[in-house]
């Protein structure tokens, strides 16, 4: 699976340039139209995580591959989604055309009441698909050309006012049944199984002292996935033939050798950043798993 996408990537990928207020500005959106980023002899969509949330409303035929579901999409449909679930999307329509946004968190942090992770299309193990109507789609198709007016005007509230378009889609979808059709592809559990391979190694390596390995167990990655434990454990364990644990642990283990070989962090400092709270809790992992201690081997 690719690196997180970031909002850099994205405009490099998509558009081939960077709004020059792209780092300053933390809470950064914009809006488009589908046809101008997706299609022939654009970027492919690749399936991983963006650093960034994207809702989108498009025509025509799509499959999409959400975590490790795949929904497919015949007409009009809203979709959303977030940064902690990898996507893709493929348009088995000729001309796709609709629209989407993008933005991070903080363009809504003091305007919203919580957070928008609460919000349930954005909420772990979220069904993000919304089949429109007719009707339906024209009434979103004009919220988003009125972003796209926005977007390009010099009124000084303009982001005040994107803010409240967005909020009136995300209710009006609210209001709409969120659909579910569905294909558990036969591949699902690899698929799974790949994406908890992604997120477990895109915490190594440990480059500082300061930095710490969290997610140490099978629940912690299922929650992160919003997948249940019992589902992750099972397709690990039918793709790989090893537990989800026993992943962490061999992880853990060869990252904890390649620290005490190659660098002079001590003891301690090596035992936090693996996420122990203890250096005695690292030593007992460490010999169950190599028959020896932190020292032996170092030395």
């Amino acid at each position: 699976m690719a690196k997180t996408e970031t909002l850099e990537d994205f405009y490099r990928q998509k558009l081939n340039w960077l709004p020059e207020n792209l780092k300053q500005d933390i809470g950064h959106f914009n809006v488009f139209r589908m046809e101008d980023c997706v299609g022939p002899g654009k970027t492919p969509v690749q399936y991983t995580r963006r650093d960034f949330y994207k809702i989108g409303v498009g025509s025509g035929k799509t499959v999409y591959h959400y975590a490790d579901k795949s929904l497919e999409a015949e007409g009009p449909t809203l979709m959303f989604f977030n940064p902690m679930v990898p996507y893709t999307y493929e348009v088995l329509s000729e001309e796709p055309t609709g629209y989407f946004c993008i933005f991070k968190e903080a363009f809504f942090t003091e305007q919203l009441k919580g957070s928008i992770k609460e919000l349930p299309m954005f909420s772990p193990g979220a069904k993000p698909s919304y089949s429109l109507n007719a009707a339906q789609e024209q009434y979103v198709n004009q919220v988003f050309e009125k972003m796209l007016e926005e977007i390009r005007s010099d009124y000084i509230y303009k982001y005040d006012l994107i803010r409240n378009y967005i909020m009136e889609i995300i209710h009006y979808a609210l209001k709409i049944q969120p659909t579910e059709r569905l294909y558990q592809h036969a591949d699902a559990n690899t698929r799974l199984t790949t994406i908890f391979t992604e997120l477990l190694e895109r915490q190594f390596p440990i480059e500082s002292p300061r930095q710490r390995f969290t997610l140490r167990s099978a629940r912690a990655f299922a929650d992160q996935l919003a997948v249940h434990v019992n589902h992750l454990n099972r397709a690990i364990r039918i793709t790989t033939g090893k537990t989800t644990t026993e992943h962490i642990f061999e992880r853990l283990t060869a990252e904890a050798k390649a620290l005490l070989r190659h660098t002079d962090w001590n003891i301690s400092e090596i035992s936090y950043c693996l996420g122990f709270e203890e250096p005695a809790h690292f030593n007992h992992f460490f010999k169950k798993q190599t028959s020896v201690t932190p020292s032996a081997f170092r030395h």
